[in-house]
């Protein structure tokens, strides 16, 4: 990669979904490496998913974080993203980031509308993706990825391992 921090997004000659993903794995890396401020390097990893996923056509219409709150450690806030205004408070155990800040499962969510409780920031999200950022020694919640997609089975289990993984360095590389 260039010394463009720029060029890190450009995704247009990639062949498959792992291609894209590995590429963004390693452009986190390389733009958190000395960095361990969470904004900085999470508003990063907001643009990466925007630019990866739309590169691949996938219709994402939200990709960003949502931050446990310091104040409140079963609630969490909104962090940086790419997309429209979001909601700004989701209280553990409620919707989709909720239930993942709170089980800290992956939450693979084919129809949203099927989903019981779901929170619609956005009416127009079809299906979603959400892996929560545990701290690797403390084992509580930092924050979540949260991706929305404008259709229906919008994300895979390649998604899974791939963003499984990118919570696991942002977990590593942040100070939150």
């Amino acid at each position: 990669m260039s010394e463009h921090h720029a060029n890190y997004s450009v995704f247009s000659s990639v062949s498959s979904k792992e291609e894209a993903l590995d590429i963004l794995l390693m452009s986190y890396e390389a733009l958190s490496k000395e960095q361990t401020n969470w904004v900085c390097n999470l508003a990063n990893a907001s643009s990466l998913l925007w630019h990866a996923y739309t590169a691949l056509g996938i219709k994402v219409n939200w990709t960003g974080f949502y931050v446990t709150d310091k104040e409140n450690d079963t609630e969490l806030i909104l962090g940086p993203f790419q997309g429209k205004p979001a909601c700004q408070t989701i209280i553990f155990g409620k919707g989709v980031c909720g239930t993942a800040a709170s089980t800290q499962e992956i939450q693979l969510v084919a129809d949203v509308d099927k989903f019981p409780g779901h929170i619609a920031c956005d009416g127009e999200t079809k299906s979603e993706i959400v892996i929560p950022i545990v701290d690797l020694k403390t084992k509580k919640t930092l924050a979540v990825i949260d991706l929305d997609c404008l259709e229906l089975n919008g994300f895979d289990e390649i998604d899974k391992k791939y963003l499984g993984e990118l919570a696991k360095l942002i977990s590593a590389s942040c100070s939150f």
